[in-house]
């Protein structure tokens, strides 16, 4: 069967070459860790402790994994946590929040090659895998070799369900390969279930767990300094836009306002900066713009951004993508402000709206919302509490996965 697959990849691989090698150079993407990605990495040695394989795909499962790794790391079992990322600014930000004490790695690609010399160089006792990632031959070899694998922290959009439905005979065994599931919530438990998965349990998103209330971030001011925001004005600060949504953030500006923007893919970047023209560009040290608009081309000071925002608008909302995650400037204590998009945070997205915790409008509404907003400080702090008390009310699912997590490592 591996082979099977190794051949499908190869002819899907030759007959798209044409987008990918485009989008690569384009982006600047091909400069990447090819030797890992293709499974090349030195053995890691064996101790008398259990070897947690953890893997979170790109930046927002790598966060969403802190507390989680944190908690694994005081089990009396001890366990070696080795942690896997796909993506360039996923693996960045793993380095940088975990390599003191973990071993990062790269996740390889789904060939039946890549994935048996990454295995057998990490030599797990079992694989946790972060809201999906459930790869036809990684699965396969993982359980040849007798290693549990385990989706945590589970979600299945209602697009990916239908891709994968589109698969049929090629992805069902992936999932009914799968030890267990911990699903976000009873929707994503059906989906798993009607793929074939057999084992699942319903704990809730760790999401809630990771975002941290309070109401400094440290660093932050300096972030203000250097960029020469004037902290007498007001600030919105738009995070993880896409192209198209810096044109209608500059159009609905209030007078008197600054916008930092902060673009999701660093591929956006120099585009963000020809639409915001005299922008000061983080990347480049610039102090102060005559515009009052800034650029956060940089990764890992978006929440520092988020703390001296006035208002907050959620990026990826206002187009044809599918959402980016409101929790971060929600559990700031931040007026926060999404658009018609959401799909990927559906559940996040319900639970706050029920709760008066976030405002979403559509790009017509978006100039009359911020205008609003800054005339009344009153409801920007009424929405930031409400937002506050819905993340505390949902907390507890990382306690959950800890607990499924123990009883496995009495079972290595």
């Amino acid at each position: 069967m591996s082979l099977v697959v190794d051949v499908i990849y190869l002819v899907v691989a030759l007959l798209s070459s044409p987008v990918w090698l485009y989008r690569l150079l384009r982006t600047g993407k091909y400069k990447t860790d090819w030797k890992g990605r293709f499974g090349f990495l030195n053995e890691i040695p064996t101790t008398n402790r259990p070897r947690i394989l953890l893997h979170a795909v790109s930046v927002g499962e790598v966060n969403a994994a802190r507390l989680l790794i944190a908690q694994l790391n005081s089990l009396p079992d001890n366990p070696e946590i080795v942690i896997a990322s796909t993506t360039n600014t996923g693996f960045a930000r793993a380095v940088q929040l975990f390599s003191e004490k973990h071993r990062v790695v790269r996740y390889p690609f789904d060939f039946s090659f890549s994935v048996r010399r990454f295995l057998k160089a990490v030599n797990p006792n079992f694989v946790l895998l972060m809201e999906l990632e459930v790869w036809p031959n990684f699965t396969a070899i993982c359980t040849r070799h007798n290693i549990p694998i385990g989706v945590i922290n589970g979600r299945l959009t209602q697009r990916s369900t239908r891709r994968y439905r589109h698969l049929g005979a090629l992805i069902r065994p992936s999932f009914r390969r799968l030890s267990l599931v911990a699903a976000q919530d009873h929707m994503y438990a059906d989906r798993f279930r009607e793929l074939g998965a057999e084992n699942i349990t319903v704990t809730g998103t760790m999401k809630w767990d990771t975002a941290q209330i309070t109401n400094s971030i440290d660093g932050a001011e300096k972030l203000a300094s250097d960029l020469g925001i004037d902290r007498k004005r007001p600030l919105i600060v738009a995070g993880s836009t896409a192209p198209g949504e810096h044109e209608l953030l500059l159009q609905s500006l209030p007078d008197g306002a600054q916008l930092l923007c902060a673009p999701r893919k660093p591929e956006w970047f120099d585009q963000a900066a020809e639409v915001m023209h005299q922008c000061a560009r983080r990347s480049r040290g610039d102090h102060g713009s005559p515009t009052g608009l800034f650029l956060l081309d940089t990764i890992g000071e978006l929440r520092a951004a988020y703390s001296l925002a006035d208002i907050v608008v959620i990026g990826r909302s206002f187009g044809h993508l599918h959402g980016s995650d409101m929790m971060e400037p929600i559990a700031l204590g931040k007026a926060t402000v999404v658009g018609p998009a959401v799909a990927d945070f559906q559940q996040t997205m319900d639970a706050l709206l029920a709760g008066d915790g976030i405002l979403q409008v559509t790009a017509g509404d978006l100039a009359s919302t911020l205008r609003d907003l800054l005339d009344h400080p009153d409801r920007r702090v009424e929405l930031g509490e409400n937002g506050r008390a819905v993340i505390r009310s949902n907390q507890g699912a990382t306690e959950r996965h800890v607990e499924m997590i123990s009883a496995l490592l009495q079972s290595c």
